[in-house]
C-alpha cells in the first residue's frame, strides 16, 4: 500500500480529508434530533452562546465517536472491500491523525459541557461511555445495533437538558429518544445488510449475520413500527403541552408532518433492498419531518 505524502497536502485537501473520516454530513441524523429536543418542552429561548455551546457539543462528541470507530475498526476495514477505501486503511491519514482528531474532539465536548454548566459536566461521560463502547459491540452481540441507536437516543435527551436545565415537561423529550433508539437500530440493520457475507466470513456480529437477511430485515420493520408508536406518543404528549392551546391549523398540521415521518419510514423499508435509497437518501429526511413535526406544535404557542 502506497502512502501520500500527508505533510505536503494543502490545508484545504486535508480539512476535506478530515470531514471525510469523520463523516460530518451524518450530522444530519443527529442535529434534527438536538433540536427537537430543544423545542419539545415550553420555555424561554435560549442565547446566541447557549446556542453555540450545544452545537458545538453535539458536533464535537459526534467527531469523537467517529474517529474512535474508524480507529478501531481500521484493520477490519482494511480486509472488507467495501471499506478498504477509508482513510486510515487507504493510507490517506495516519492513525496519529486520527487519534488527534479524537482527542480534539473529546475536550471542545468537555469545554462545551462545562460552559453550559457544573451538571453538564458531570454527566457528559455518559454519552462517551457510549459512543466508545459501541465499536467493540459488534465483536461479540448482534445486538450492536442498538449501541448506535442509544447513541442517537441521547441527542433529544441532552437537547432538551440544555434548553431546560430544571428538567421539567420532559415526557416528549423521552419519547423522542425512544423514537430514536428504534429508528437507528432498524436502519443500522438496513445498513448491515451490506457486510453480510463478510461479517459471517470475519465472524463479526449483526442482526443479518446471525438471523439472515430475510429475518433481520423483518426484524428491523419491527422496530420501525416501534418508532413510529414513539412519535405518536410524543405528538400525544405536545397535544397537552402546545396543541391544545394553539390555533385550529395546529392538530391538521401536526397529523401531517406525523404522518409524513410514517410514510417516510415505510418507504424506508419498502425499499429496503436499495441501501443507497433507503439509508442515504430517504433516511436522512426522517429526523428532519420529526423536528418539522414538533416545530408545528411548538409554533402554535407563538414562542
Amino acid at each position: 500500500m502506497t502512502t501520500l505524502p500527508l505533510l505536503s497536502m494543502r490545508p484545504l485537501e486535508r480539512a476535506r480529508t478530515y470531514a471525510s473520516f469523520v463523516r460530518f454530513e451524518h450530522t444530519l441524523f443527529s442535529l434534527p434530533l438536538v433540536l427537537a429536543g430543544i423545542f419539545s418542552a415550553p420555555g424561554k429561548p435560549m442565547s446566541a452562546v447557549r446556542w453555540l455551546l450545544v452545537v458545538l457539543a453535539a458536533a464535537s462528541a459526534r467527531t469523537a465517536a467517529m474517529a474512535f470507530n474508524r480507529i478501531v475498526d481500521r484493520q477490519l476495514d482494511a480486509l472488507n472491500p467495501r471499506t478498504r477505501s477509508r482513510e486510515l486503511p487507504a493510507g490517506r491519514m495516519r492513525v496519529a491523525e486520527g487519534w488527534s482528531l479524537f482527542i480534539g474532539g473529546i475536550v471542545v465536548y468537555a469545554f462545551s459541557c462545562a460552559e453550559l454548566g457544573r451538571w453538564f459536566l458531570e454527566v457528559s461521560p455518559i454519552p462517551l461511555f457510549v459512543f466508545i463502547g459501541y465499536p467493540y459491540l459488534k465483536r461479540f452481540t448482534p445486538l450492536c445495533h442498538f449501541g448506535v441507536g442509544l447513541a442517537l437516543a441521547l441527542a433529544p435527551l441532552a437537547g432538551y437538558a440544555a434548553a431546560h436545565p430544571d428538567l421539567g415537561h420532559a415526557a416528549t423529550a423521552w419519547w423522542l429518544a425512544g423514537f430514536a433508539l428504534a429508528w437507528v437500530a432498524g436502519f443500522d440493520i438496513i445498513y448491515a445488510t451490506l457486510d453480510e457475507d463478510f461479517d459471517r466470513l470475519h465472524r463479526i456480529c449483526s442482526m443479518v449475520s446471525w438471523l439472515g437477511r430475510p429475518r433481520a430485515l423483518r426484524l428491523s420493520a419491527v422496530l420501525h413500527a416501534v418508532a413510529f408508536a414513539c412519535l405518536l406518543g410524543a405528538a400525544w404528549s405536545m397535544a397537552g403541552t402546545f396543541v391544545v392551546t394553539g390555533p385550529a391549523w395546529t392538530v391538521p398540521a401536526v397529523i401531517g408532518t406525523l404522518t409524513f415521518s410514517g410514510v417516510l419510514l415505510w418507504l424506508e423499508q419498502r425499499w429496503a433492498e436499495d441501501v443507497d435509497l433507503a439509508f442515504f437518501k430517504v433516511n436522512v429526511i426522517v429526523g428532519f419531518s420529526v423536528l418539522a413535526m414538533v416545530l408545528t406544535a411548538r409554533t402554535a404557542t407563538g414562542w
